[in-house]
């Protein structure tokens, strides 16, 4: 249940970063992307990305559980609701910071909340604490290149990049660095 409520916050984190219209994070950059590619939703489109990073995850060692793929089958759907009922920011300048900065804190607290439960993180969780464990990186550095590579990766598919998207990705892991603090949360204790 707490990894849900996890999953939850997620899904409005990712509705406001679309909705703000500032650019989408890295992820959402991608699953737009792939969403107007292929007329699916971006909450589908964030299932099949997340399976795809969870294969390479998973390759370089890192372990899954129920979280895991919870992660992958939740955040997306939870995504496609928010989406449905928070509307966009339009030309109002501080609303647009405002979900912006609340997305980025939503999905600090959300990443720290689920990985709490030792489940099994997310897909790009999982690929963030494989590359901690591996290279011996900060969980700052870790998220940053993860979110860096997945943005060019949209892109180049032509997803919303803009200012938004390149404040998300320089905070989004001090988010969740803080948030493992603020939650005493430890992964790989």
């Amino acid at each position: 249940m707490v990894a849900q409520g996890g999953f939850f916050l997620f899904g409005i984190g990712i509705a406001l970063i679309i909705r703000a219209q500032l650019g989408a994070g890295s992820w959402e950059v991608l699953a737009v992307a792939l969403s107007n590619i292929t007329s699916m939703s971006p909450g589908t489109m964030i299932v099949f990305s997340g399976l795809t990073v969870l294969v390479i995850a998973m390759i370089l060692g890192e372990e899954v559980g129920w979280g895991t793929v919870s992660n992958m089958l939740f955040i997306g759907p939870w995504a496609d609701l928010f989406l449905q009922f928070i509307p966009p920011a339009g030309d109002q300048p501080y609303l647009k910071i405002l979900m912006l900065l609340g997305s980025i804190a939503l999905v600090g607290i959300a990443s720290a909340i689920y990985i709490s439960v030792d489940a099994g993180a997310g897909p790009g969780d999982s690929m963030m604490l494989a590359i901690m464990r591996n290279l011996g990186w900060s969980v700052r550095l870790s998220r940053a290149l993860i979110e860096t590579l997945i943005l060019i990766v949209g892109w180049i598919l032509g997803g919303p990049v803009g200012v938004g998207t390149v404040v998300f990705s320089l905070l989004i892991g001090p988010a969740v660095q803080f948030s493992f603090k603020l939650l005493d949360v430890n992964p790989h204790r």
